[in-house]
């Protein structure tokens, strides 16, 4: 049942600080209502757009956090991030992000988002990939949204060397996958 526009601006409100990264085409079906309404009801509560929510969070957080590369050379935007422990980050795959004939994300901006992370949660001065075993499991379209999650596998702290495992979805959808041996400088870091 449709809300009048008092009561689905409230929940619309409540709904992206609960979920700060839901889209307008998930708020619109969400709401039974058009991507334009759910436009012009954050334009009324001032609510800035999904890219602008992710910045502002992933700005207040991780400006002192991030360590081992500055925060602009990490592909995708890092919204959550443990260091030594986990991280997540979204990467939007617009038209630069596919090749022209079939809309079809290029592999190593993939490659590039997981990578990016593994090394952005180290908690280092400097952190490099040694190797990395990736696995593609599906191809990622234009305007997908793909979220990759890392996780520290295992430390080496003898032999500087951190594995950090990182899968990245589409939805629920497994599209990548990928484990990284990273050196690190200091070996007493963790």
């Amino acid at each position: 049942m449709k809300k009048n526009k008092k009561e689905r601006q409230l929940l619309l409100q409540e709904t992206i600080v609960n979920t700060p990264f839901i889209t307008d085409e998930e708020l619109a079906e969400k709401f039974h209502v058009s991507i334009q309404t759910i436009r012009l009801d954050r334009l009324e509560l001032s609510i800035p757009e999904l890219r602008e929510r992710i910045k502002n969070v992933a700005e207040k957080k991780l400006d002192d956090e991030v360590k081992a590369l500055p925060i602009e050379e990490v592909i995708g935007d890092i919204i959550d991030l443990q260091l030594d422990e986990s991280a997540i980050s979204i990467l939007e795959i617009k038209k630069e992000h596919v090749f022209s004939r079939n809309q079809i994300a290029r592999g190593h901006h993939l490659f590039a988002q997981a990578n990016s992370l593994a090394v952005a949660m180290i908690n280092d001065e400097l952190a490099l990939t040694a190797k990395a075993n990736i696995h593609f499991t599906r191809q990622v379209k234009e305007n997908e949204r793909v979220i990759a999650k890392a996780k520290i596998e295992k430390n080496d702290l003898e032999n500087r060397r951190t594995t950090i495992k990182v899968n990245s979805y589409v939805g629920n959808e497994l599209v990548f996958s990928g484990e990284f041996e990273m050196f690190r400088s200091n070996p007493t870091q963790r």
